[in-house]
């Protein structure tokens, strides 16, 4: 991993949020994103002014910064399933999700994982790029 080189600009006056500027990408198949790299994904969907560190990404509101996992947090993943009206399904090898359109279906471990992946390729679609300080 490394020196982290990521650069946070805030401008208060201006309200403009933060800017982030990362070193490169790393290609990834939404059907095998999984932990910090699913949750980033997530947040990315959600519009989430986000940060990451030490494996964990964080929700930033103002001042105060909140844990942001999706894929593990009923509590923060529930309501995403709900408002995308995710359909979840159980296997004896798997959970899988199935978008409202029909037109995304994704599986996971747990269901959180299956749903969340199943957000993720009905928003960006089957590959996304994921900041390599995250990896």
């Amino acid at each position: 991993m490394g020196q982290d080189t990521s650069i946070s600009l805030r401008a208060s006056h201006y309200n403009l949020g933060v800017l982030r500027v990362y070193r490169g990408a790393v290609p990834m198949k939404t059907s095998e994103l999984t932990g910090v790299e699913l949750d980033w994904a997530v947040a990315k969907c959600e519009g989430i002014d986000w940060y990451a560190n030490k494996g964990t990404i964080y929700e930033e509101h103002g001042e105060i910064s909140f844990v942001f996992n999706p894929s593990t947090e009923w509590a923060q993943g529930g309501p995403i399933i709900e408002r995308e009206h995710i359909c979840l399904m159980y296997y004896p090898t798997h959970w899988s999700a199935l978008a409202e359109t029909g037109q995304r279906h994704s599986r996971g471990a747990t269901p959180l994982e299956a749903a969340m992946r199943c957000y993720v390729a009905s928003k960006l679609g089957d590959d996304v790029q994921i900041p390599e300080e995250l990896k």
